[in-house]
């Protein structure tokens, strides 16, 4: 057993400093950064980096949060006729990535576009239309692609919050408006944080939607350190930097949230929604129907419009179904392997409780707060020093992407395996199965359902990755989000569409396990 488990430790060592070589080397290069060239970022790059990123992700956690707060209020205190929906078109905008809906209203915004000439009727040539090409554009694309983290987890707290306090507050003659601020607001505090923390994290490490915008954000100066002006010591610089906010904000987080914790009884009976007048109906459909219009309606119609005039004009032919295959293929193969190298590390955090297993949970954990282009980087580095015979080779790509998605796969695993009575698989190994058997027929068939979802989550999130893709991806190999990026640059409306409909349709397999499994439990 000892032999066993030692083996066990030595597989996660390697899948941890795997994981971690990203990061090693970012540090690395870095610091063979002069002084001067460090004070030169300094006094030219950093400071707007800074303000601007810090600025971006303050104003969409405050977005997300008056989108998805009000929206999960709204949905769990209340009970209506078409809430099935609701819950699903607050969810569906997880479906489009941030790049796609930047394209899609640089588009829509544009003087000939939907929405342009809409403005055009209402106020005349007079008002000028809206410049989605600000930092209050990407503001506003990022909040509509990262509010349903919010209405997520608020939605979960609210149903699973016990009446009592509040019951308690009006008794005392508190208004609505008090309970909700003294009483609901509070005990909302740590899903919110969680949430909230997602949605930081996702604008701190987005490219797709800065880049189409034109936003000056570290992830964008990254790619072009990189790829305009091939200086790849500076561009480990600001990735250094990037990953200090990263891990701060989340220090952060993790210290707040550690001294806002709730509890309470566990036989404590929960909310129950009561019917919605036909005054509040007006009113939940109202604010409900506005923001799944512009979140999800209105791009799906843009995308489905535009999609079938590609179709008709002859222009999805053979490289349209290629990138497609390509799409696929990569993200069947990404996931496959994300997955089989995240079962050590998940197998031994949960069966040896210890500092190292610990360690090595928290060192996979790193692509949670690595942006694409800085896996890219490290990845990169990693090569070009160590095994150069593979630079411009598909596993360069395939590596950096495990070490992006590796988190998803380790979490979703533990989670199954959590859940495992331990004295099944005692009872293997009291009938002579081996360490490799009882694992092959009995724990793997127990965990499968947490597989599978790792799996598709890790699929999901390889179909959309766009910066580790786009820096990485072997001469001519184009997938999906690199055609939108490519045909978005020289504004091909025809040629995008097809592509950016492909990416939401693949995602909503995703989507429907992860309901599936909110409904069970």
């Amino acid at each position: 057993m000892t032999k066993h488990f030692s083996v066990l430790s030595g597989v996660t060592g390697v899948v941890v400093l795997m994981a971690a070589i990203p990061l090693l080397f970012v540090i690395y290069s870095s610091f063979q950064l002069s002084a001067e060239r460090w004070a030169g970022l300094w006094n030219t790059r950093l400071p707007e980096l800074l303000a601007n990123t810090v600025w971006l992700g303050f104003v969409v956690a405050v977005g997300s949060l008056v989108l998805g707060l009000s929206s999960a209020w709204l949905i769990a205190r209340r009970k209506f006729a078409g809430r099935i929906l609701a819950i699903w078109l607050m969810v569906l905008p997880l479906a489009i990535p941030t790049y796609v809906f930047a394209y899609i209203y640089t588009s829509l915004l544009a003087d000939d576009g939907w929405l342009g000439l809409i403005w055009a009727a209402l106020f005349g040539d007079g008002v000028a239309i809206p410049d989605i090409y600000t930092g209050w554009g990407a503001a506003f694309i990022l909040s509509l692609a990262g509010f349903s983290y919010v209405f997520l987890l608020a939605r979960t707290a609210l149903l699973e919050s016990s009446p009592s306090m509040e019951e308690a507050a009006r008794m005392q003659g508190a208004t609505p408006f008090e309970v909700f601020w003294r009483v609901q607001l509070p005990l909302l505090r740590p899903a919110l944080a969680a949430a909230l923390a997602v949605v930081v994290l996702h604008v701190l490490s987005d490219f797709g939607a800065v880049s189409m915008l034109r936003f000056q954000t570290f992830t964008l100066s990254i790619y072009t350190q990189m790829e305009g002006r091939m200086d790849n010591q500076a561009a480990a610089a600001l990735s250094l930097v990037l990953v200090m906010m990263s891990l701060t904000f989340l220090v952060l987080e993790r210290f707040f949230r550690h001294r806002q914790r709730y509890f309470s009884s566990g036989r404590s009976r929960k909310f129950e929604a009561r019917e919605a007048t036909m005054r509040e109906l007006v009113m939940i459909w109202g604010c409900i129907g506005t923001i799944a219009l512009f979140a999800f309606i209105l791009p799906l119609v843009w995308v489905v419009h535009w999609s079938w005039h590609s179709w008709h004009a002859g222009l999805i032919g053979a490289e349209f179904w290629g990138y497609t295959q390509n799409s696929l293929l990569l993200g069947f193969i990404a996931a496959t392997v994300t997955v089989v190298v995240g079962l050590p590390v998940a197998l031994y955090h949960t069966r040896i409780r210890s500092w190292l297993s610990v360690s090595f949970l928290h060192l996979s954990s790193i692509g949670f707060v690595l942006p694409g282009p800085v896996v890219a980087l490290g990845v990169i580095t990693f090569i070009l020093t160590q095994l150069p015979l593979l630079y411009g080779g598909l596993a360069v790509l395939m590596m950096a992407l495990v070490v992006r998605f590796l988190p998803l796969a380790v979490q979703s695993q533990e989670a199954a395996l959590q859940q495992l009575t331990p004295s099944i698989e005692q009872a293997g190994r009291v009938l002579g199965a081996g360490p490799l058997e009882n694992l092959w027929r009995v724990t793997l068939p127990m965990i499968r359902g947490g597989m599978v979802t790792a799996w598709v989550l890790v699929f999901i999130d390889v179909l959309k990755e766009l910066p580790a893709t786009l820096i990485l991806r072997p001469i001519g190999y184009d997938t999906l989000p690199v055609r939108i990026w490519i045909e978005a640059s020289e504004e091909m409306l025809e040629l995008a569409a097809p592509a950016a409909l492909m990416l939401i349709l693949g995602t909503l397999p995703a989507l429907w396990i992860m309901m599936r499994a909110e409904r069970r439990r």
